[in-house]
């Protein structure tokens, strides 16, 4: 079946890795751009695959290309509603070949060659026959296929401009339903080979981190498939209807997950955020200092207010961890009136990209759209705090009040240890307030933790808040 393509076809190699090293080209990406889509059509003609535009033999080494793939599907049984299901699946088909790796989705797509497997002679049209053959065996009601691999820019670009409009479609669709008017939800595990104990949670109100696929897109994908990766979740009982949180996904995402995570907020980053797979579109994150959240997405290229850009922040969450103050998410769940709605939704937000602002102008409350900053705005913590001041965000009176509490803890504790000390002279004390008071600085502090491992600053300087100076008697 798979005789004429020089490489091996097979899910073991799902889940592969490509790293630079070994990469001989890059396709789309954060630097380039791609796109992938599945429409039904039935004026196509079945087995045709071609390239358009450059074919890997007249690529160069090490270099990255546009690319795009384009899926046209016909079957009596094929439906509208069914293009997301089976487009989603290119990913893990994608992944069955050797050495090639396929991440993300929609137009977000970022596929890599192995050396190895361009040197045994693969070609991008050996990629469009093991898709055609992957995607009849895998969706039977797939009585035809046609697929078209793009390489050269302009071909791209205008690719990627159409699939943008399909895809706003789909988006706009899903935006009919609530979490309220339904008893059903899904899981979907179709991230498991990158995320082992990842399992997203699908509502009408929060589409897969993927941002690809919908609550309609699952039903659709159950339906056809009742054995497969999407499946439904009875809601349960709803423990709290703010944070998002029922029982018998609990349940589901513990079972799914052998038992890694137990408990899941879908609207929240704090306690039990979602867990995060690796092919989310962007990140909320915390920023302690300002008590508010910012978001990233995969498209920014430059670091946020943290320091570190959307790469490094990815790390911290992705695989299947749930770590608190980091969310993966979708764009399209930033739309959705649930919005982190148990956080303070964009009351709470203070920095996001200028790109996903914009995109989001008629979503995001009228009286807050100004106050939020963006990278244009400010590009460090500091200079966020100045913007949000400057603009009045809501988010400096959950500061103030913060300061306040934290101040009056403070002084509760300072007094009760003067007080129940018989050791030093109250008189004698000194106390300095000022903001931020350098107290030690050191070429190497280590600080020992547990299992025998320590965590070693280099150059470390230590600033305090406040600082009191007692004398001894």
């Amino acid at each position: 079946m798979f005789d004429d393509i020089p490489v091996d076809v097979s899910p073991m190699y799902e889940g592969e890795r490509i790293r630079a090293a070994n990469m001989y080209v890059e396709l789309a990406g954060p630097k380039s751009i791609g796109a992938e889509l599945v429409q039904v059509d039935d004026s196509i003609v079945d087995g045709k695959y071609e390239v358009i535009g450059p074919e890997l033999s007249e690529m160069n080494q090490g270099e990255i290309y546009p690319f795009a793939i384009k899926i046209d599907i016909k079957g009596k049984k094929l439906e509208k509603e069914l293009e997301s299901v089976i487009e989603r699946r290119t990913h893990d088909l994608c992944n069955y070949i050797q050495g090639f790796m396929h991440l993300n989705q929609r137009d977000q797509i970022w596929c890599r060659i192995s050396i190895e497997s361009a040197e045994m002679g693969f070609k991008l049209v050996d990629l469009a026959k093991a898709l055609g053959i992957l995607f009849k065996e895998e969706f039977p009601i797939i009585e035809e296929i046609s697929i078209t691999i793009l390489t050269d820019l302009e071909n791209v670009e205008k690719f990627v401009d159409d699939a943008k409009i399909v895809y706003s479609a789909r988006d706009e669709r899903a935006r009919e339903l609530s979490d309220e008017d339904v008893d059903v939800f899904y899981g979907c595990l179709m991230c498991q080979s990158f995320a082992p104990t990842h399992m997203c949670v699908v509502t009408p109100d929060r589409t897969a981190l993927c941002g690809a696929i919908n609550w309609f897109d699952c039903r659709a994908a159950a339906k056809m498939d009742p054995d497969g990766s999407i499946f439904e979740i009875e809601k349960g009982e709803v423990l709290d209807d703010v944070k998002g949180e029922y029982t018998n996904v609990n349940e589901m995402i513990t079972q799914k997950t052998q038992g890694e995570t137990e408990k899941v907020y879908l609207h929240s980053v704090f306690d039990y955020p979602h867990t995060s797979c690796g092919c989310f579109e962007a990140v909320a994150f915390y920023i302690p200092e300002l008590d508010g959240i910012g978001i990233v997405d995969r498209d920014f290229t430059g670091e946020t207010p943290l320091g570190i850009p959307f790469s490094s922040m990815a790390g911290q969450c992705s695989g299947g961890k749930q770590v608190e103050g980091f969310s993966g998410l979708s764009l399209e769940y930033m739309r959705s009136p649930k919005f982190l709605q148990a956080d303070g939704a964009y009351e709470r937000i203070v920095w996001m990209p200028n790109n996903i602002k914009t995109s989001l102008e008629e979503f995001i409350p009228e009286e807050i759209y100004d106050k939020i900053a963006t990278d244009e705005d400010a590009s460090n913590i500091s200079s966020v705090k100045e913007y949000l001041e400057e603009k009045n965000h809501p988010i400096l009176e959950r500061l103030a009040k913060k300061e306040d509490n934290k101040k009056e803890d403070i002084d509760d504790k300072e007094k009760k240890s003067i007080d129940d000390s018989d050791t030093y002279d109250e008189r004698a004390a000194i106390d300095i307030n000022q903001e931020f008071i350098p107290v030690a600085t050191a070429p190497e502090m280590a600080m020992p933790l547990s299992g025998g491992t320590k965590i070693i600053f280099k150059n470390a300087k230590i600033y305090a808040e406040k600082v009191i100076i007692k004398k001894y008697k």
